[in-house]
């Protein structure tokens, strides 16, 4: 559905770097129907601040600290559905961008484009559509999508959004101790979450589920460990 002509959007920006958050709020300020009313480094505040304010457009970084991108976009599309979700990133990787897409994203932005394509993808996330900034293509986004999906059921759907979170926060080489503290729960909670969500995916070991996370585009390929 078209979004009424001549109102102003409202922004919220997420970026783990202060620098990306700068630049972007520059150039989101120099429009005169856009207003960035929330700003937030970490997945978890970004997600209270969805709940709070309500925005129009999340700008959303899929690498964050605490609760990752791609489990911030699940939870928004869920709670907030009527926030179109533009993902800015610096991974290329149709793994990235088909999971992004996957869990209700609008458009699809690298890091490496020019500043003009975020411009772009908020008024087209605004009009209802669904854009993906060059290089990326539909085309190749819908090859991807055949030969993964293969008619297998997928596995990592039947997790719970707490398991999806230690998921990722495990596969990042975070301790029991350390997810327990990032997502304010019992070590003991953390356990349990981790041991079912190795069930559901037929994981192993940890070099399994780095493996898996890394597939699915869940954590950088080139990720620093928890101390970086």
């Amino acid at each position: 559905m078209t979004r009424t002509e001549g109102r102003i959007t409202q922004i919220i920006l997420v970026d783990d770097h202060q620098v990306v958050r700068e630049g972007l709020r520059a150039v989101l300020q120099a429009q005169p129907d856009f207003k960035l009313v929330g700003e937030s480094e970490d997945g978890s505040d970004a997600i209270r601040k969805v709940q709070q304010l309500r925005p129009d457009v999340l700008v959303l970084d899929l690498v964050l600290r605490g609760v990752q991108g791609l489990e911030v976009l699940r939870q928004v599309h869920k709670e907030s559905p009527r926030t179109r979700v533009v993902v800015l990133s610096m991974h290329s990787d149709l793994a990235y961008v088909r999971e992004a897409l996957h869990n209700g994203a609008s458009a699809y932005v690298l890091k490496s484009a020019p500043s003009s394509e975020v411009v772009k993808a908020i008024r087209e996330a605004m009009s209802g559509n669904r854009y993906l900034a060059p290089p990326l293509s539909e085309d190749e986004v819908d090859v991807y999508e055949r030969q993964l999906s293969g008619g297998k059921m997928d596995l990592y759907e039947t997790l719970t959004t707490r398991e999806r979170e230690v998921c990722q926060l495990a596969a990042q080489g975070f301790t029991n101790n350390e997810i327990a503290d990032k997502l304010c729960i019992g070590r003991r909670t953390v356990e349990t979450h981790r041991a079912s969500m190795m069930h559901k995916l037929s994981l192993k070991n940890q070099a399994e589920l780095v493996q898996f996370a890394m597939r699915r585009g869940l954590v950088p390929q080139d990720q620093p460990g928890p101390s970086d």
